[in-house]
């Protein structure tokens, strides 16, 4: 799928760059999927060591530090959107997009997202 974001920009959210490490979880493997590099309401950035598969939809978990003393973990059903290589050797930036949150996981999104950077 290797399409570059720049070409085909298409957010409607502001993403918020991710400010810790996140590892994020493959819930059906249970194998690390990549770390998290921003968020916003409708998708997220994965730094990754394997391109995903061109359209798949996966289910991850992902932590979000800040809103208490431990981070908050959420669900999340995603479709790989693009992906290209970064400009470290060994990584892969992947675009995902959100397709089914729960109510509850979508506003510790919401409630992260309002946090001062």
């Amino acid at each position: 799928m290797n399409t570059s974001p720049a070409s085909s920009e298409q957010r409607r959210a502001q993403r918020k760059r991710v400010n810790f490490t996140a590892v994020v979880t493959d819930v059906i493997s249970g194998k690390p999927m990549g770390f998290l590099g921003n968020l916003s309401a409708g998708g997220m950035l994965l730094i990754c060591q394997q391109p995903p598969r061109e359209e798949a939809i996966y289910q991850l978990q992902l932590p979000l530090h800040g809103l208490g003393p431990q981070p908050q973990h959420i669900e999340v059903g995603v479709q790989a959107q693009w992906h290209e290589r970064a400009a470290s050797m060994g990584q892969i930036w992947a675009g995902f997009r959100i397709i089914a949150i729960a109510k509850e996981d979508a506003a510790v999104i919401d409630r992260w997202l309002a946090l001062p950077t």
